[in-house]
């Protein structure tokens, strides 16, 4: 069964910079989809985006489009979310999950996932 680990979250001033990294272990992440997702308080846990297994797709919801990259090492077995430009808005916990699909360069969008990390906090100040 595959584990993962968030790892990257913290504090910083809006307009900054910071990068997750989901580790996964107890398989390969070269099997999976990846995907990340936040929630705030009080609010839903969302969708934020979500890598291909081979890499080569990604897609992002229109509120970070532009401003997070997914990107993935599968010699690692590292996935990482790139934030840049963080606004206050972009506060929460944020998890990365991985879906088994056949398919290499299927993005997983929704929910559709079978495992997940245990989330890293980000909060950004005004």
């Amino acid at each position: 069964q595959v584990q993962l680990v968030e790892s990257g979250g913290g504090l910083v001033q809006a307009g900054g910079s910071l990068r997750l990294s989901c580790a996964a272990s107890g398989g390969t992440l070269s099997s999976y989809a990846m995907g990340f997702f936040r929630q705030a308080p009080g609010k839903e846990r969302e969708f934020v985006g979500g890598v291909s297994t081979n890499g080569d797709k990604t897609y992002y919801r229109d509120f970070v489009k532009g401003r997070f990259t997914i990107s993935r090492d599968n010699a690692k077995n590292t996935v990482y979310l790139q934030m840049n430009s963080l606004k206050p808005e972009d506060t929460a916990v944020y998890y990365c999950a991985a879906g088994a699909t056949n398919f290499p360069d299927y993005v997983i969008i929704g929910y559709e996932y079978d495992y997940w990390g245990q989330g890293t906090q980000v909060t950004v100040s005004s």
